[in-house]
């Protein structure tokens, strides 16, 4: 596999964005426009991952409820309105007879179906009721992330390469990005410590991006591994992103706070601050609006970035 460096000088700038941070407590829009919606004390457990659903125009809100590679059986997805409206808090419930849901993370909808990163299996359910339609697990996978469907009916799958150790979550070197078919065949396009710990991947216009939430790296991965570096390394602890229509894309960024947008001429902004791990964010494109779950903090924020 061939790794070329992109050398884009207004992504550098990102390093500091999040240098004139201000003291004051919650998220604000960057512009200082109409605040977002904060969905709070709803009986969110450790929200790791939040979705539009465009043909029901819900939001769905993966919950972790316990440790991220426990194998307790009770992970749930949440069915929240675009007014922040709890419509049901355990849709899907892996605490429910014939449902396996242990640490949900990312999700993806394709077809008729969502699918969701469960620890090393891919789970699948009916996105109109919610019931399970299978599973496709990965021999070897130790920590499945994020998920993103492209036009044809595939999926791409992050591996982050953890493992819990006797501190808490420690390397455990399977850092890989994984391409489901549509035929169910699961293959690894691009494996090794270069991708830094990939957490969240999405497919747009410019094709296969991948963050790392170790390396702090954005990368371009194209379908035969060979990959690009947008955004060099740095100690932000990069979670979720999402591309825009005009090419541009955001990413949500622990180590800085921040959830950022990149215009498609490389111009940097922030789309909210002060936000206590914001993790794989959503976009709901018919209202330009931003989801950020905030990892710590049980909270969804409904957002927009115009």
């Amino acid at each position: 596999m061939k790794r070329r460096t992109v050398a884009v000088a207004a992504l550098i700038v990102v390093a500091a964005a999040c240098a004139g941070e201000t003291d004051e407590p919650g998220p604000a829009l960057a512009d200082g426009s109409t605040g977002p919606i904060d969905v709070a004390d709803v009986g969110f457990a450790t929200p790791e991952s939040a979705l539009h659903d465009p043909a029901a125009d819900v939001y769905l809100v993966s919950n972790i409820n316990g440790g991220p590679l426990a194998d307790d059986g009770n992970g749930f997805i949440s069915r929240v309105s675009p007014e922040g409206d709890v419509l049901a808090l355990k849709w899907i419930d892996g605490a429910s007879a014939g449902v396996t849901l242990n640490a949900p993370k990312g999700m993806a909808i394709q077809g008729t179906s969502l699918f969701v990163a469960d620890i090393d299996c891919v789970r699948m359910f009916d996105l109109a009721s919610g019931a399970p339609t299978g599973e496709v697990c990965v021999e070897g996978a130790t920590f499945l992330n994020d998920v993103a469907a492209d036009d044809n009916g595939t999926l791409f799958v992050t591996d982050t390469g953890l493992e819990m150790g006797a501190d808490g979550l420690v390397p455990s070197g399977t850092d890989a990005l994984y391409r489901l078919s549509p035929d169910g065949r699961m293959a690894a396009i691009g494996a090794g410590d270069w991708l830094g710990n990939p957490n969240g991947v999405a497919v747009g216009p410019r094709g296969i991006f991948v963050v790392t939430f170790g390396s702090g790296e954005v990368f371009q991965v194209a379908v035969d591994g060979e990959h690009t570096r947008v955004m060099p390394a740095s100690d932000r602890q990069l979670d979720g992103v999402e591309f825009l229509e005009d090419g541009g894309f955001m990413f949500s960024s622990w180590g800085d706070a921040c959830v950022y947008r990149v215009s498609s001429d490389g111009s940097v902004e922030r789309i909210a601050e002060n936000l206590d791990a914001p993790a794989d964010i959503g976009y709901d494109r018919r209202r330009g609006r931003v989801l950020i779950p905030l990892f710590n903090e049980n909270r969804l924020i409904i957002q927009s970035i115009d």
